[in-house]
């Protein structure tokens, strides 16, 4: 359950924790996956329920969908939600006591899991600033055995990613933020110096989708995506609608099985779409990014 210094990169599947995309993902033999403890924490945490579970087979559901997704994956990332926290549904200003409750809430839902996934740590510098992110930081790898990722923002700085690449040895680069700056090209600049700088440290390209990228950045580690999930969410694939997708065809491309579980839980567009969309995906990362096994 370990990316360690890969061959080349690995793109991770995000949104996991949805079960009815992550059949999809299980029956296609992707195996390189991300889910969020966003959904788990909102209702443990702040005691809402905006973001919907759908636990499809699972009955406790708390727990046992992260274990789960983790069963059926080589390696799988373990994201904090906190961008879902501050940009989400849950926008607004967080103060230091919200920020203490959620990292104690994903400490103690880590701990639980006991899932060996990679924790993407609590990374608040927006917020609270660089020190309280390394408060936590220092904090979280005490707090739980598991691997973690630790993540590079702008407002860390030169010093700070310096700092960051001595004491970690996995770390994210936020591809989004870097392209809302409009500094998309300074992210090849970034890896390249951390890479340069620790050669057998491991790099997560956070919300990384372009193949350009996956290309040219294929010494790093890992990246996740959601793109898979575009022809539900606006009903294309490559430009034709989905409503004329033939089950008959995704029905060659994966399991009676597979096809059957995801059917259950969804109408048939859907199913179709997101078989169709993972599967076709999957192939353009491998001929990016390199083997996906």
């Amino acid at each position: 359950m370990i990316v360690e210094n890969q061959s080349n990169l690995k793109v991770h599947f995000a949104g996991a924790e949805v079960m009815t995309q992550f059949y999809a993902l299980q029956y296609l033999n992707i195996k390189y996956n991300l889910y969020t403890a966003f959904p788990f924490l909102e209702r443990s945490v702040l005691k809402t329920k905006k973001s919907p579970i759908i636990p499809c087979h699972l009955k406790g559901f708390d727990y046992e969908i992260p274990n789960y997704i983790t069963k059926h994956s080589k390696h799988c990332i373990q994201d904090s939600g906190l961008f879902t926290l501050m940009f989400g549904s849950h926008k607004g200003q967080k103060d230091e006591k919200l920020m203490n409750a959620w990292y104690d809430g994903l400490v103690e839902f880590t701990l639980n899991n006991n899932n060996n996934a990679t924790c993407v740590e609590v990374d608040c510098q927006k917020i609270l600033g660089v020190k309280k992110a390394w408060e936590y930081r220092e904090k979280f790898a005490k707090d739980i055995p598991n691997r973690i990722i630790n993540v590079f923002h702008k407002e860390d700085g030169q010093k700070g990613l310096d700092r960051l690449i001595e004491f970690s040895n996995y770390i994210a680069v936020s591809v989004p933020e870097l392209r809302f700056l409009g500094q998309k090209k300074s992210v090849i600049q970034i890896a390249n110096y951390i890479k340069n700088k620790k050669p057998n440290i491991d790099i997560h390209l956070l919300g990384c989708t372009e193949l350009k990228l996956l290309k040219e950045l294929s010494f790093c580690s890992s990246a996740d995506s959601t793109s898979y999930k575009s022809g539900i969410r606006y009903g294309f694939i490559k430009s034709k609608h989905v409503k004329n997708i033939k089950s008959s065809e995704i029905k060659k491309i994966i399991c009676k099985e597979g096809y059957d579980t995801i059917r259950k839980y969804s109408n048939e567009q859907n199913t179709n779409a997101i078989i169709l969309n993972a599967y076709y995906l999957n192939q353009e990362y491998i001929k990016n990014a390199g083997d996906q096994d």
